[in-house]
């Protein structure tokens, strides 16, 4: 009989997905097993990449998104193993993992699911390895933040069962839907994931039914994986504290009483507004301050300097400027260079200080030109405009070299990204992976090789042997080790990261024949990756260039409107196209009518690469390749030429 039936829901985290198929087969060897993968529509090329890399997978390519529960039901219905296993894409599974586990079901008939310890990118144990029922108390508990100020009591810390010691196996209430190991003939008796729990709470109401059907779940920690996406993931997302406490309701009313249904129902709705709105504000005091600080401080200098430069230069003997004019002026100069500063990027992190000087540079003419067009009555000092300028530049970089020293995130004033990184594998994938790195938006200053033969001391980046591992790091100041999973077993990979994990020093795997590098940071983040850069389309600076460009065109475009109206062949159309782009609904070069779902997200267009070559008939598979090459190198000179080339289709 088949031992195991794996089942993966994929919804657009290819890279992960891949990595994580690897570690399941290498772990598979030692059992029998079938894998399904079931996407949900995903639209990064996941489907692709399976059928090409892993045709041993059962794959289900759904053509909607139709949540984690429904998923999951489609393969395990299909599925032939006496255990099921429900895996996230964002794992990486130890080479014993399976063997260990099937080991313990079959000695334990009273078990009828298990889960396993599951650690961070950085090797950090995540706490839902292990969790209670949310029951209205500790629901309140953890919702207000007792369980977290008191981890390991017995009263406020059921939430993570945190007096329970992570290094020992314990009957549990709940199980993670990272990693769900089940028998089939429990789910045959208790049923299947509940699809009215779209995503977030069904593995809680599965849990809990396990239990209610006689059986037990276990908390296994003789086997680890890797869960890149713990669970403080979004939390700061308004969508996540809805769906999450959403879920939480329908558990309530399906399993509790009446009364503490309504009770629980209650009190988490009260959490939903409540973290709504914190959610919500704290995303918009972080979106503002930077930008309202900078405000103020200009607005201040301005003020202070206009003080001194009437008692001192223009009034020294009485009088001042027209208070009414400045209060309008000086915050209106401020907001114009503030613009241009945002124009030119000077707000994108990593903060690049050439690009808020060029930003000043271009409000300061701006605002000597709106200045030299109005009336007399309505100047008073171009010096105090060129001064403020220079205020300007001086307190922009006075704030920035604050935020570099207090270590504000994308806040480092160094021009490029400084990393020392260990390579950990055989010589093949040193060359390969350092080629990756290189390719990417990484930068390092120095990127070591350790060696894991012991064969290859000459090599020009040899730094030792993975056996003298943490004191390499010490020695060199590294920041980040890479390990290359196609010379070492996911097992040894977690044991260093177990082992190092008190140097805080971030971890990434390269899977074998993979073009991405994969890891965290912090439980706090999603996974993060390094694939080779490409100038894509949607890139922050390629969106405002962009957008300028549009704009720039429309006005033009509308300034000589009755010449140019002569050569379009749709007149009204035309007219629309220039509103429609200036308000910014339309862009004037896209992907046409053919809106790939794979590519990049712009707005519809009115004009495609593929109306340069309007004489000729194109195929289906042409018409993407264009786009895709459009999309992942763009140039504002394309954009240029196809409006040059097909000037009479801007009424398309």
């Amino acid at each position: 009989m088949l031992q195991l039936s794996i089942v993966i829901v994929n919804y657009n985290v290819k890279h992960f997905v891949e990595q994580c198929l690897h570690s399941v087969f290498n772990a598979a060897k030692n059992c029998s097993c079938e894998v399904f993968v079931v996407d949900n529509n995903s639209v990064d090329g996941s489907v692709e990449l399976i059928r090409e890399k892993f045709p041993q997978v059962h794959l289900i390519a759904n053509k909607q998104n139709v949540g984690f529960s429904k998923a999951n039901n489609q393969a395990i219905r299909e599925s032939k193993g006496k255990y099921v296993l429900l895996l996230n894409p964002d794992t990486v599974v130890q080479e014993d993992t399976f063997t260990k586990v099937i080991g313990f079901m079959d000695a334990h008939a009273d078990a009828g699911g298990l889960g396993v310890m599951m650690l961070d990118g950085k090797g950090v144990f995540l706490p839902e390895s292990k969790r209670g029922l949310p029951t209205p108390s500790v629901a309140f508990y953890k919702i207000f933040g007792l369980s977290a100020l008191f981890p390991k009591s017995r009263a406020f810390g059921k939430y993570h069962l945190g007096f329970l010691d992570k290094e020992k196996t314990h009957e549990v209430d709940v199980l993670s839907g990272a990693f769900m190991l089940m028998r089939k003939e429990t789910l045959d008796k208790v049923g299947l994931l509940d699809e009215e729990f779209f995503m977030y709470g069904e593995d809680i109401d599965l849990s809990y039914r396990i239990v209610k059907g006689g059986y037990k779940n276990y908390y296994f920690p003789e086997t680890r994986i890797i869960h890149y996406k713990g669970e403080s993931t979004k939390k700061s997302s308004v969508n996540y504290v809805f769906v999450f406490y959403k879920a939480m309701v329908i558990f309530a009313r399906k399993h509790f009483s009446q009364r503490n249904a309504k009770t629980f129902s209650l009190l988490i709705n009260m959490a939903i507004y409540l973290r709504a709105f914190i959610a919500v504000f704290f995303r918009f005091v972080k979106a503002i301050f930077v930008p309202a600080l900078d405000f103020a401080l200009v607005l201040a200098g301005l003020f202070v300097m206009k003080f001194f430069y009437e008692k001192n230069v223009v009034f020294k003997e009485g009088g001042n400027y027209s208070e009414a004019l400045i209060s309008i002026a000086f915050p209106a100069y401020v907001l114009i260079w503030q613009l241009m500063i945002y124009l030119s990027g000077g707000y994108d992190k990593p903060v690049r200080l050439y690009r808020i000087i060029r930003g000043i540079v271009v409000g300061t003419g701006l605002i000597l030109i709106i200045y030299s067009l109005l009336p007399e009555a309505y100047r008073f000092s171009r010096a105090l405009i060129l001064f403020g300028a220079l205020w300007t530049t001086v307190s922009y970089l006075l704030l920035r070299l604050v935020l570099h020293i207090g270590k504000a995130r994308g806040y480092n004033l160094r021009t490029e990204k400084t990393k020392n990184i260990l390579i950990v594998g055989s010589e093949e994938e040193f060359e390969r992976v350092s080629k990756l790195v290189k390719m990417s938006n990484v930068h390092p200053d120095f990127i070591g090789y350790v060696d894991i033969t012991g064969n290859n001391t000459q090599h020009h980046a040899y730094s030792g042997s993975i056996a003298d591992l943490e004191e390499i790091i010490l020695v060199y100041s590294i920041d980040e080790v890479i390990f290359c999973a196609k010379d070492l077993p996911s097992q040894t990979i977690i044991d260093f990261m177990l082992k190092l994990v008190s140097l805080n020093i971030d971890f990434k795997i390269a899977p074998p024949e993979s073009i991405s590098i994969i890891g965290s940071n912090s439980i706090d983040t999603a996974g993060d990756l390094y694939v080779i850069d490409t100038n894509s389309v949607n890139k922050p600076h390629n969106k405002r260039k962009k957008r300028i460009f549009d704009i720039c065109v429309s006005v033009l475009l509308f300034l000589f409107f009755p010449i140019i109206i002569l050569f379009q062949k749709r007149k009204l159309h035309f007219l629309s196209n220039i509103f429609s782009t200036l308000i910014g609904i339309k862009t004037w070069v896209g992907y046409g009518k053919a809106m790939e779902k794979e590519l990049p997200k712009i707005k519809p267009s009115v004009l495609s690469p593929a109306d340069k070559l309007q004489d000729k008939e194109l195929s289906k598979e042409t018409l993407k390749k264009l786009n895709i090459v459009y999309s992942k190198d763009y140039k504002l000179e394309n954009d240029m030429s196809i409006i040059f080339h097909c000037f009479n289709l801007l009424g398309n």
